[in-house]
Formats: C-alpha cells, sequence, structure tokens
C-alpha cells in the first residue's frame, strides 16, 4: 500500500523536483523494508513458489556474468558443468538467489583474491546418505556445489551459520540471514545442503535437488507474443484487505480495466453467479480466511470455464505450504508490487 500510493504521488510530482525526492526516499524506504521482510518470508519458507522445469547448467550460464561482476577481477572463478544433467523441479528466481548468496559469501571469505569454482553433476544419494540428513529420499538428485579456497571456518562456527541473525561480519556488514535464506529456499524446493569447511583450506556448500527422470517431462514453451494494451477488460478483484483492494482497484481502472471488487469468498462466487456480463479474468489473494485463491479459481471455473487467473501473494500460511504451492505455469505476481508490474502482468496473461 505504501510504495503503490507513494508510486502514484511520485507521479503527480514530475514537475516538483524537490518533493519528487523527498517522495523517492519514502520509496526507497519501503523497499528496503519489503527486501527484510521478503529475506524473513525466504528463511522461514513462507515464499510461493513457481516450480518449473530446470537445467542448473542453464541456470549457472545465464548468472554467470553477474556473478562475475560481483566477485571481481581478483577472484579466479570457474565452473565445470556436466553437459548429462538431469533436470530439477524448482523456482529459478529462487535458485539465482541461493548461489548469488553463495558467492557473496565466498567472495568476502577471499577477501585477498583465491579461486572460486561451481561445479554440476548427478549423483545417487543412498540409504547411508539419507540416514544422516533429514528429510532426504534414497534416489537420483542433480548435486550443484559453490567451492572457494577462503579463510574457511570452525568447527563451532559450522554449526551455527544457517541459524537466522548469525554472522561472522562486523556491525553494520551484514543481516545474518543469507545462509538462512539459502537454506530455506533449499529446503522449500524439497533439497538437501551441507556445507565442508576448515580454516585455512577454504568451504565447500553442496546442495542436492531431486532430479526429474521422467524423459516425457518437457520445458514450457515461452509465448513470443507481447502483451495486449488493456480493453476495458473486466477483472474480479478478490482481496480481504481493505487498503490493498482499494489500491489495487484504483490502479486498475487508471489503466483502462474494469473492476468488479469483493472482499471475501462468498461475495466471489455471488458475483459470478448473478453477474451476466463477461468476466475476462480472476486476480486474486492465494492466502485469504475461508478458501485459498486456487481453491476460490476452481469454483469459479465451474460458473465460468476458461477464466483466466492471476493470483497475488506476499507469502504462503501454513495451510498453503501444507498442501503444496501453486501448479506450474500458474500466473503469480509477489506483492508488494507497483502499478506497471501488476497492470504488465494481467495484459500478458490476457494475451494468451
Amino acid at each position: 500500500v505504501i510504495l503503490g500510493y507513494n508510486g502514484m504521488v511520485m507521479d503527480e510530482l514530475s514537475d516538483q523536483p524537490w518533493l519528487l525526492e523527498k517522495a523517492a526516499e519514502v520509496q526507497r524506504a519501503a523497499e528496503r523494508a519489503a527486501g527484510l521482510t521478503k529475506q524473513l518470508l525466504a528463511f522461514s519458507r513462507r515464499q510461493i513458489l513457481q516450480p518449473s522445469l530446470l537445467d542448473l547448467n542453464e541456470v549457472v550460464n545465464n548468472i554467470e556474468k553477474l556473478l562475475r561482476h560481483v566477485i571481481g577481477e581478483d577472484i579466479d572463478f570457474a565452473t565445470r558443468l556436466d553437459p548429462s544433467l538431469f533436470p530439477v523441479r524448482a523456482d529459478a528466481t529462487h535458485l539465482d538467489q541461493v548461489l548469488m548468496n553463495l558467492v557473496i559469501n565466498a567472495r568476502d571469505a577471499m577477501p585477498n583474491g583465491g579461486k572460486l569454482t561451481i561445479e554440476t553433476a548427478n549423483v545417487v544419494l543412498d540409504e547411508v546418505y539419507a540416514e544422516s540428513h533429514a528429510g532426504i529420499v534414497p534416489g537420483r538428485y542433480v548435486h550443484i556445489a559453490v567451492s572457494d579456497t577462503g579463510h574457511g571456518m570452525s568447527e563451532e562456527t559450522r554449526r551455527k551459520i544457517f541459524e537466522p541473525f548469525f554472522t561472522t561480519k562486523e556491525v553494520g556488514k551484514g543481516t545474518g540471514l543469507g545462509l538462512s535464506i539459502v537454506y530455506g529456499i533449499v529446503k522449500q524446493n524439497g533439497g538437501d545442503i551441507w556445507v565442508y569447511s576448515q580454516e585455512g583450506k577454504g568451504t565447500t556448500f553442496k546442495i542436492h535437488l531431486p532430479a526429474v527422470t521422467d524423459q516425457s517431462a518437457t520445458k514450457p514453451s515461452v509465448s513470443s507474443r507481447v502483451p495486449a494494451r488493456a480493453q476495458a477488460e473486466v477483472v474480479l478483484l478478490v482481496e480481504d484487505d481493505a487498503n490493498v483492494r482499494k489500491l489495487v482497484e484504483g490502479v486498475l481502472r487508471e489503466h483502462g480495466f474494469q473492476v468488479v471488487a469483493s472482499e471475501n469468498i462468498a461475495e466471489a462466487i455471488a458475483l459470478c453467479k448473478e453477474r451476466d456480463a463477461t468476466i475476462d479474468l480472476l486476480l486474486t489473494d492465494v492466502v485469504m480466511p475461508d478458501m485459498s485463491g486456487p481453491e476460490l479459481a476452481e469454483e469459479l471455473a465451474k460458473l465460468r470455464p476458461g477464466l483466466k487467473v492471476v493470483y497475488m501473494s506476499g507469502y504462503a500460511d501454513n495451510a498453503v505450504v501444507r498442501h503444496g504451492v501453486l501448479k506450474p505455469g500458474a500466473a503469480f505476481i509477489e506483492k508488494p508490487f507497483v502499478a506497471e508490474t501488476l497492470t504488465e502482468k494481467l495484459r500478458e496473461v490476457l494475451a494468451g
């Protein structure tokens, strides 16, 4: 709500730079607060997942240029990627976050330079491994390791590194959430993470994600269509938070959409039953008191076959986490979002 309304204010202040800068400070502060909240949600495994079929080699290659920029020129960076790697089903954005956090930690452990290596491989984890690693089921996994030649860590530090807010950095240099976030993301994606380290001899983080060995599984095709401009399409908005509902409704109307707003599940279902006119898209929160967004979408699909859906949320409550995640390919926008992100997502989905 803060980001949304402040963004509207900034649009009105384009000709008043002295006020625009003050509004920009509000925006920056709100974005920092949003960033910290996302870190906490990642650690507690309450982020919404958007899993897809991924080649971890592609994930590494796509982020490699950015990683090289982050570590600087005094660190020798190498990759050793298995060309026969099995795919995994995971959230690509979260895996980027994992790699970034691990690489930044490795860089900080090598202030005078060193060597950083990222490796991938297919592995089989047996019963012996599973017995000593909680939550792991014996079977085929894809292994990704991030190794450095830095100062390493003591056994006492190694035991604490995944604890939230634990940090060996000086005050003001870190939140102590980086590795907690990595741990939460890996576990939420069904994987396991282990660290090997010795003082003075470097550190290796090893991540195992379940391999997808079903050869019939294919990557989703990417549409090349350009999202269309809003043509007064009708959006059914379902959001139980009055402030968020009012903001989103205002944003959509300003961008040419017609909006039918509802504050609860029962009202949304009644609107669909009673309304004769077309409803082009359902925009619903994921987490609501009486029924989840995906459950609502299933109910409305019975009344409006072919109804397109966009989900929005900042977190998943225990019920959503316990019963799984959004289906692969589901359109999702993460709170907090700005007006442009929301309207682009809706136009993309409406365009097919």
